[in-house]
């Protein structure tokens, strides 16, 4: 187990390479622990955690519930629906709300980019990005990096290909920070008008096809067109999208011959990825959601120390 600390996740670039690797090293002991018939251990026992979640999810408040209460913290859950907000609160009250409870974790998912690190501000819990609008998603990328250590049995020298609408994705843009600072070689593929308006911010090599992004890949991560985040229309049709596009079992032939194919979930089946490869021998996108629990247990474990014991 690493003895690393962590004030607050926010950010691929609240870690190095050294913390990201403990983090996943700690995940496997985790991992052990969900697979085992009595699924908890005492390491968070009179410990606080409140999930905030004030976007729709399955994957990620699921599991961030469950690691806590694997690891025996008493869980509260807030949902968008189910707060003050709906009444006209303002964030920062619901902030000094929660703070005043005297929380050791809030966990946050938001629309708008920025907002775990304004709670983050305002509070004396240690707080974790569960996904700010198209900012981060720093516990997926994790938890992608876990999936791919533990299949290919390395990160540093793959080849990862991540494919689709990277502009409004939180997940490439947390995979193109944390991949490559473990040695990975990463590339982005998507329409013209699915790629940020400078590619080069991200640090990686960017293609407006998916052929030469597939060449040789050792992973292949699909995204979903985010529409909910688009405000218009930034394709003819999904039909024609899932043509030059979609990850066909035949477009998937230009990959390396043992490439694994991931998805941050949901699926639009069809449209980003066919049927036959999302369920087909290539695909670790369970494996994801597995390692999804183990990472956010290892997360909220850093997270949860007293603050005497964090690094300053």
């Amino acid at each position: 187990m690493t003895d690393a600390r962590l004030r607050h996740l926010l950010s691929v670039s609240d870690l190095c390479a050294e913390s990201a690797t403990g983090l996943l090293d700690a995940a496997e002991a985790f991992l052990e622990v969900s697979r085992r018939p009595v699924r908890k251990v005492p390491t968070l026992r009179g410990k606080t955690v409140i999930n905030c979640f004030f976007e729709a999810s399955t994957r990620t408040r699921t599991s961030f519930e469950l690691a806590g209460k694997r690891l025996s913290a008493d869980v509260v859950n807030v949902s968008a629906s189910s707060s003050s907000t709906t009444k006209g609160e303002t964030l920062r009250d619901t902030v000094k709300t929660l703070d005043a409870m005297h929380a050791d974790v809030i966990v946050v998912r938001h629309g708008a980019s920025g907002a775990p690190a304004y709670v983050a501000e305002r509070t004396r819990a240690s707080v974790v990005n569960a996904g700010d609008g198209t900012h981060e998603h720093p516990t997926q990328a994790l938890l992608d990096a876990f999936t791919i250590r533990r299949t290919k049995g390395r990160i540093a020298g793959l080849k990862v290909a991540i494919l689709g609408d990277i502009a409004h994705s939180r997940v490439a843009r947390s995979n193109a920070l944390l991949l490559p600072m473990l040695g990975a070689e990463v590339c982005v593929a998507g329409p013209r008008t699915l790629l940020p308006h400078d590619s080069a911010a991200l640090g990686v090599r960017s293609y407006d096809r998916v052929e030469p992004a597939l060449e040789g890949a050792d992973v292949v991560m699909m995204l979903r067109i985010q529409r909910e985040r688009q405000g218009v229309s930034l394709l003819p049709s999904l039909r024609e999208y899932a043509r030059q596009f979609g990850l066909s079992a035949q477009r998937l032939e230009r990959a390396a011959p043992d490439a694994i194919v991931m998805h941050p979930g949901p699926m639009n089946r069809g449209v980003e990825i066919a049927d036959d490869v999302a369920d087909g021998p290539r695909s670790v996108v369970l494996a994801q959601v597995e390692a999804g629990v183990a990472v956010r247990m290892a997360v909220l474990y850093q997270c949860s120390q007293d603050p005497d014991e964090r690094e300053s």
